[in-house]
């Protein structure tokens, strides 16, 4: 039996991930409709989600693609934050703890990329948030603006009391909370704790002392219950149980992981956005960057014949490639976005157009072969440089470090981002996709 060479290995790899990257690329339905004589199909295809489960490991991914607040609209939150009781030196500190939080909250809630910033102006501090695809306003503001006070309290063992001990067991003990069911009474939505070491210690050590007597949990200052103590506690954990729906019990756990807002805030404006562009915007947009890779694709094939072919191919794999990953991460896409993308298709074919002039050189001295090994080698030191140089700049555009000095909108970073990522898979599909696919084709020729 004949051996596979290593190049038409390396080609059946490029060949696998195009077709994985290529399922995870298409849309969740693509309308199918046919009509052929008597034959008349009308019909959605749907691309199946990847959900499986393996023990304890799940994985379920619908692979969407996230659009912006420019490109699909969302809610446009603004809070103000009451800093009267805080000392003027450390309201900063205050709003960037406060604009963290939310942040987490956020994202807990499932909003990719939001945008949460502060805004100091007349003596007013301002958190101000965009939540790309959020339309249900009131729900994001119930997950974003509740303190979510946890506290533990003993119950006074009296006739006439009905005031409670406070502990020092409170929400700022949590290590996680999530919900679960009680299985063995009520069947109901329940909120489990789990403690840190120190809020275990502390829990063990209450429920010690509270033997046979109640113990309150009271969330946001209502008591949502107060189970007798059994026995003593320890590990850590505790369950907070109450009529709760699952959405409630969901939310409640939402806002116990984000943690207590450090200051008291106050909604002070409210608006649903519409997508800036709107749809017939975006399908122009689309339509000139079809136009514009279509034209790079014709130039290649025009100017560099076979070695153009097999440059389109790299490019097509490219786009294939950039756009499961958006799906996978997930890049929320922006019309900045759109714009690094693109310009990253600029630098994909930069790569082989280096590479192939090179090789014009090359050729009128060697054979085909070693003239592209040797022009893909000689080339490598320009294309590396180039790329370091914009992956420098995207860095600096991203600003990962928050630094005060430089630019933090969202928009920009977006940018920075898809710019980033397509110079990473530029480099991939034009030294490792192109060469294996031209040593296939010129070890095809020369056999031929």
């Amino acid at each position: 039996m004949p051996q596979i060479s290593t190049p038409v290995k390396k080609t059946l790899l490029i060949l696998f991930l195009t077709i994985i990257a290529t399922f995870i690329s298409l849309p969740n339905r693509i309308p199918l409709n046919i009509k052929l004589g008597k034959i008349n199909i009308k019909k959605d295809l749907i691309r199946p989600d990847i959900n499986f489960k393996i023990g304890k490991f799940e994985v379920k991914k619908s692979f969407d693609l996230f659009l912006g607040l420019d490109l699909a609209g969302g809610s446009h939150l603004v809070f103000e934050a009451d800093a009267s009781n805080i000392n003027p030196d450390n309201v900063k500190n205050a709003l960037d703890s406060l604009r963290d939080v939310i942040e987490r909250r956020v994202n807990l809630f499932g909003v990719s990329e939001p945008v949460v910033q502060t805004s100091s102006f007349a003596g007013k501090n301002r958190i101000i948030v965009e939540l790309p695809g959020v339309k249900d306003t009131k729900e994001a503001v119930d997950i974003i603006g509740k303190t979510a006070q946890l506290i533990f309290a003993e119950v006074p063992q009296s006739t006439e009391s009905a005031s409670f001990k406070l502990t020092d067991l409170t929400g700022a003990d949590l290590s996680s909370a999530r919900v679960g069911f009680d299985e063995q009474k009520s069947g109901k939505p329940v909120i489990q704790l789990q403690f840190s070491k120190e809020g275990g210690d502390k829990f063990e050590k209450i429920t010690s002392e509270n033997i046979g007597k109640p113990l309150a949990i009271i969330l946001d200052n209502e008591v949502v219950s107060a189970p007798i103590v059994q026995e003593i506690i320890s590990g850590g954990q505790a369950a907070i149980s109450g009529d709760f729906t699952l959405d409630q019990a969901k939310q409640l756990s939402l806002q116990l992981n984000a943690g207590a807002l450090p200051i008291s805030i106050n909604l002070v404006e409210e608006r649903t956005v519409e997508a800036i562009l709107g749809t017939e915007s975006v399908n122009k947009s689309i339509r000139a960057g079809v136009v514009g890779i279509l034209m790079v694709l014709i130039f290649m094939v025009l100017s560099y014949g076979w070695l153009g072919i097999i440059a389109d191919l790299g490019l097509i794999v490219f786009g294939v490639l950039t756009l499961s990953l958006y799906k996978l991460i997930p890049v929320v896409l922006t019309l900045p976005g759109i714009a690094g993308f693109l310009l990253s298709v600029g630098m994909a074919v930069d790569s082989n157009i280096l590479i192939f002039e090179r090789y014009k050189e090359e050729k009128l001295r060697r054979n085909t072969a070693d003239a592209l090994e040797i022009s893909f080698g000689r080339a490598w030191d320009s294309i590396r440089d180039a790329n370091i140089a914009s992956l420098v700049t995207a860095f600096i555009l991203a600003n990962p470090f928050d630094w005060s000095f430089l630019h933090t909108s969202g928009p920009v970073r977006g940018f920075a981002i898809t710019l980033a990522l397509g110079i990473g898979i530029s480099l991939f599909t034009g030294i490792y996709v192109s060469r294996n696919l031209l040593r296939v084709f010129v070890k095809e020729k020369k056999n031929d």
